[in-house]
């Protein structure tokens, strides 16, 4: 275990990062959620209460809120849960804060667009200093913040470090599994925003359960594809971060990436269907698909996925294109 003389420090107080740090708090550790708006973690503080992200759900006493990011520089561990393409420019203006040694928990879930790299990779880069780690899997922020079960998956080059980041945040409602292969957890929480979207069209479309049993088949098949062809494991994928949470991001307008599809499905234009929330895959489908390409691998689902949120065919183009693919075996 780290340091339980020190708090856990959460970067980023959107609903995500609010219900990362009540479920630390929940377990009575110390934590402290960093808001970059300082009147709105004053705000926080005082009423005990997220209430543009989680309205109705009351922080753990145990949780402090600040603005002040020099808080960093004495947590035990660091989570970071801003979105995946502003992760490099957070990164960037902390990293003289974090000492050396320190655990960064990457909690996002995205392929950065500009780069086409994994967020521990932008975490290597932009804090060589600090210990990356991902923390992915089926969780909705609500349920996790009301405390109610919910199981994830947490990985680290060193799997001492995963098991003990694992205890420490693992609380009666909150199960963190472990292990070391983090490429693997990152491409299922990465790439199942992308096909989530995919299957929100098709519920939007109303093309029945049957197309999106099948769209979630094959897109998934085509994951596990690209996965092994950067060296991850595939049981890795049958996993939480990669099954567990195709499962529920697919089957669930709660999924923002899912919302996002099923808008595009009902034909509304790709400004507007986010409804002003974020929608991690529309970032990720274009630097999943390049990465795709030059691994050598078909993604014909992320591929029309890029191609309807770039704009450049309709939804039942996208919708023509995949089902008049050549037949092949199944593999």
């Amino acid at each position: 275990m780290t340091d339980l003389d020190r708090p856990i420090a959460v970067l980023g107080a959107g609903s995500w990062g609010t219900a990362l740090a009540n479920a630390i708090g929940q377990k009575d550790r110390a934590a402290v959620l960093i808001d970059r708006d300082a009147e709105r973690a004053r705000t926080m503080a005082q009423t005990r209460e997220n209430t543009r992200y989680l309205p109705g759900v009351m922080l753990s006493p145990h949780v402090e809120v600040t603005a002040d990011q020099s808080a960093l520089s004495s947590a035990a561990a660091i989570l970071l849960a801003v979105p995946a393409q502003q992760m490099r420019g957070a990164l960037r203006a902390v990293a003289a804060l974090v000492p050396p040694g320190t655990p960064l928990i990457v909690c996002a879930k995205g392929i950065e667009r500009d780069t086409g790299l994994f967020m521990t990779d932008v975490v290597t880069e932009t804090v060589p200093h600090a210990i990356p780690a991902i923390l992915s899997g089926p969780s909705f922020a609500d349920d996790v913040a009301r405390g109610l079960p919910t199981a994830v998956s947490l990985a680290s080059a060193d799997l001492t470090l995963a098991a003990a980041l694992a205890q420490d945040l693992s609380s009666p409602s909150l199960r963190v599994y472990h292990g070391d292969d983090v490429r693997g957890v990152e491409i299922g929480g990465a790439a199942k925003n992308v096909l989530a979207i995919a299957c929100g069209v098709v519920y939007g479309r109303k093309l029945g359960e049957s197309a999106r049993a099948a769209l979630v088949a094959r897109g998934f098949a085509e994951i596990t594809r690209f996965a092994r062809a950067l060296d991850a494991r595939a049981e890795t994928l049958m996993g939480l971060s990669g099954l567990g949470d195709t499962v529920l991001s697919c089957g669930s307008n709660q999924s923002r990436n899912f919302a996002f599809g099923e808008a595009l499905g009902l034909g509304v234009p790709v400004a507007q269907a986010s409804g002003g929330k974020l929608a991690e895959g529309a970032f990720t489908a274009s630097a999943l698909l390049a990465r795709g390409r030059k691994a050598g691998v078909e993604m014909p689902v992320c591929e029309a996925v890029e191609a309807l949120v770039a704009e450049r065919v309709t939804v039942d183009q996208a919708i023509e294109a995949l089902m008049t693919r050549p037949l092949k075996p199944e593999a």
